[in-house]
């Protein structure tokens, strides 16, 4: 999917489609909040398949919040687009946007397929953070302007 996969800036007409593809967004209003604050600074990217450029597989997001660097806060992808290339997309789309020398983004110690990802786009881990979900760390990744 990832060489008919688009990415374009998420307008406030897809906050809908944005949260109804996200799982904690249909059940955490702060989420939904969230997603809309982010389309509405121009912060929010949406992943359309190429045969139905309406129907939304995934987003992502970007902004300047961690620590004044472009920090990566947010990728959901579809349950029935996963594994296809769509997170990659997105991700380099991100990339592309980077304004600093060096890109953040973070995962739980759990979440296996974004860590691989992370690791297969050359991020490096850089920390960790505890105490955020109980039992699962929090592991911060960095890629650095030579690597973008």
């Amino acid at each position: 999917m990832s060489s008919q996969t688009q990415v374009r800036i998420a307008q406030s007409v897809d906050i809908d489609s944005i949260v109804e593809l996200d799982p904690i967004a249909r059940q955490e209003p702060g989420r939904r909040t969230f997603i809309a604050q982010a389309v509405a600074a121009g912060q929010c990217w949406a992943a359309t398949a190429a045969e139905d450029a309406s129907a939304l597989v995934g987003y992502g997001v970007l902004d300047r919040s961690f620590f004044g660097h472009d920090f990566i806060p947010l990728i959901v992808v579809k349950r029935s687009a996963r594994r296809r290339g769509v997170a990659t997309a997105i991700m380099r789309t991100l990339e592309l946007q980077c304004q600093g020398g060096k890109l953040f983004t973070s995962t739980n110690r759990s979440n296996i397929a974004m860590r691989q990802l992370l690791g297969r786009l050359g991020f490096i881990r850089s920390g960790q953070i505890e105490n955020l979900d109980d039992g699962d760390p929090e592991l911060v990744f960095v890629k650095l302007r030579s690597s973008l």
